[in-house]
């Protein structure tokens, strides 16, 4: 199935929406983004992102495929790439920021890891723990209209899929598993030594996935009163809700076209949504207060214009930054329009909820 098919007048619409309603009284504020750095030549399909809030560096890893295919960027403030690490053919995924230290999941690897935030090629990155291989999760029945219902099997490659990345303010780390349908915890992950332990948090079939994308628990996110996990289940276009310590798994909002990254700001919970080429911000009862931005072409340096799958945010001073992916997904040649970018790139918005 193809990834959309992409209407000539989508952003013409948004456009003129940008300016509408900007407090969103009668309905959903809208908001345009626009293109702020471009990564290297040659690096493609930002992914995890990540800011120091001390000065304003934003750190992107990218999803690449292939030997020496992905690196770890630094952008500073002024948009300018400061700095590069190879990784290699091990594509990277979350990315985080805490206690001084930039905090990476290795996909590749299946391992968390971290490297000093003044990072150059030749800096050491740091293995604080190995994904568990714990499999998938059992079978999930879901209700049809008629009455009739489904029972979903998962199965399992025998791979984890470390994801997403959120901490709470005592350093405790909450990492999603797409493909083992999982939330791990690494308790004090900024002060224990390495290996420090893993334990499974949850292992449930609501956190897998049958659908499209497949990867089933993604972004995270932690309300402000740290008791509730917010994850994003990006094959079931849906965002789910979690009470800590370890409770049970309940719907939090849905139709959300390939939810992604997650990020709580202000009592707003904003989902990237990869498949619908925008930011959407959701109030405490899981409704649209806000849609920012929207595909707005290729630019002539051959990087998105607006924001092209969206995967990851971060908040830093007035803006929020957005890796766009730009990661094409569907096998036929010539109907997805991430396959036209040569350049990829990190987008921003003015928030349109910040008072």
């Amino acid at each position: 199935m193809p990834k959309r098919i992409l209407l000539a007048g989508a952003a013409l619409v948004l456009a003129a929406l940008a300016h509408a309603n900007p407090q969103g009284d009668d309905g959903p504020a809208y908001a345009s983004a626009s293109a702020w750095a471009n990564l290297p030549a040659g690096v493609r399909y930002p992914e995890g992102l990540a800011v120091n809030p001390a000065n304003g560096d934003l750190f992107v890893g990218t999803f690449d495929f292939g030997p020496n295919a992905n690196k770890l960027v630094r952008i500073g403030r002024n948009g300018n790439v400061e700095a590069q690490k190879d990784f290699g053919g091990a594509p990277l995924l979350g990315l985080g920021f805490a206690n001084g230290k930039v905090y990476i999941l290795n996909f590749g690897a299946s391992k968390l890891q971290r490297i000093e935030p003044n990072f150059t090629a030749t800096t050491a990155v740091e293995d604080i723990a190995t994904i568990p291989v714990i499999g998938a999760p059992g079978p999930r029945t879901t209700g049809n209209p008629d009455g009739s219902s489904d029972l979903i099997t998962f199965g399992s490659s025998g791979m984890p899929g470390p994801n997403a990345m959120v901490f709470d303010h005592l350093g405790n780390l909450y990492i999603s598993d797409s493909f083992q349908g999982a939330i791990f915890r690494v308790a004090n992950a900024t002060t224990c030594a390495p290996p420090c332990a893993i334990t499974t948090l949850s292992h449930d079939p609501q956190l897998a996935t049958a659908g499209f994308p497949p990867f089933g628990a993604n972004g995270l996110a932690l309300n402000a009163a740290e008791n509730v996990l917010y994850i994003a289940v990006t094959g079931d276009n849906r965002v789910v809700q979690m009470t800590l310590p370890g409770g049970a798994i309940t719907p939090f909002a849905e139709s959300l076209h390939g939810a992604d990254g997650l990020l709580f700001n202000d009592g707003v919970l904003w989902v990237a949504e990869n498949q619908g080429d925008h930011v959407t911000a959701l109030n405490s009862s899981g409704r649209v207060i806000a849609k920012v931005g929207a595909f707005e072409g290729i630019g002539r340096d051959g990087a998105p214009r607006g924001l092209l799958f969206p995967a990851s945010m971060v908040i830093y001073g007035p803006h929020m930054y957005v890796t766009n992916l730009a990661l094409p997904l569907t096998p036929q040649v010539g109907d997805e329009p991430e396959e036209d970018v040569t350049r990829w790139n990190v987008a921003r918005f003015n928030n349109p909820l910040r008072h």
